[in-house]
């Protein structure tokens, strides 16, 4: 089982084990409590509210319920099929173990780690900031462990207990991944290609900024991790209006008049949808 530790200052206990038959569904909330005498809120849906008062920033920290919403539907449309591709043929490439221990940052609304832990029978678990997004990713995905946390100042895992992380599209902590990841464990990291969503950025923000993530990860990474994969996922993917304002809020602040203004009136447009994907690996005597 993924060990959870406990998030309030000064513990970092292990937490019992929240099995996915075990969490409430369509009943009252119940409680979490550690053997360190800590409790912690598992909503009705089935999330773990693991965030404490001083790692949040605001009252309802993380994605608007508006950018999750339109981040799901999105995907619902097929526009994350290149993508789930892309991070399923790496983590193919790994002949990970059966039930191998998977967590995935910023998971999300959690289409996609729910899909990957299907395919290959990872035993998985979720960490978002955001408890709209948790909610959603709890009610379609019950047999995903999905925690709130902030995973930005600490990730909710024991030392060396996880097989492979992976960050899509979303922050990370070098130091964190390393740490919790076994000897030779594997680290997964999908970021935006540099013409991704060129289309869309032109319309909406008026230029095109092109830029090389992946250089910036390696860099990021070296002390811990060696790079030993890529691949690449594109997608053309014609957008309705609607889809184009759902892209315009879960991607660039739809909401910004200048912004906004300037994708009125395209009616539909072809975007282009491509991410890198970097694989890799723990190396030994990281922490």
């Amino acid at each position: 089982m993924i060990q959870v530790r406990c998030t309030v200052r000064g513990c970092g206990a292990t937490l019992p084990a929240v099995p996915a038959a075990a969490r409430p569904s369509g009943v009252r909330a119940a409680v979490l409590r550690g053997l360190c005498g800590h409790c912690f809120d598992v909503s009705r849906s089935g999330y773990v509210n693991l965030l404490q008062p001083q790692d949040r920033r605001s009252r309802k920290p993380g994605d608007s319920a508006d950018a999750v919403a339109a981040r799901r539907r999105l995907l619902d449309a097929g526009a994350g099929a290149a993508l789930l591709e892309a991070l399923a043929g790496a983590i193919g490439d790994l002949a990970l173990q059966p039930r191998a221990r998977t967590i995935d940052l910023g998971s999300g609304e959690g289409s996609l780690l729910a899909a990957l832990a299907a395919r290959f029978g990872l035993e998985a678990a979720g960490v978002e900031l955001s408890a709209r997004a948790a909610d959603l990713a709890a009610r379609r995905h019950p047999g995903v462990l999905w925690l709130v946390a902030n995973a930005d100042r600490g990730l909710p895992f024991a030392d060396a207990t996880i097989d492979l992380v992976l960050s899509i599209t979303a922050r990370r902590s070098p130091a964190e991944c390393a740490r919790v990841l076994v000897p030779g464990g594997h680290l997964v990291v999908a970021v935006p290609a540099p013409d991704d969503l060129a289309e869309l950025r032109l319309a909406a923000l008026g230029a095109v900024v092109r830029e090389d993530r992946v250089t910036q990860l390696v860099e990021e990474h070296a002390s811990g991790f060696e790079l030993i994969g890529r691949r690449e996922a594109r997608l053309r993917f014609t957008c309705s209006a609607d889809q184009l304002a759902d892209l315009l809020v879960s991607t660039y602040r739809g909401g910004r008049a200048g912004r906004r203004e300037r994708a009125t009136g395209l009616g539909g447009l072809a975007v282009t949808l491509s991410h890198e994907v970097a694989v890799f690996r723990r190396r030994a005597g990281a922490a």
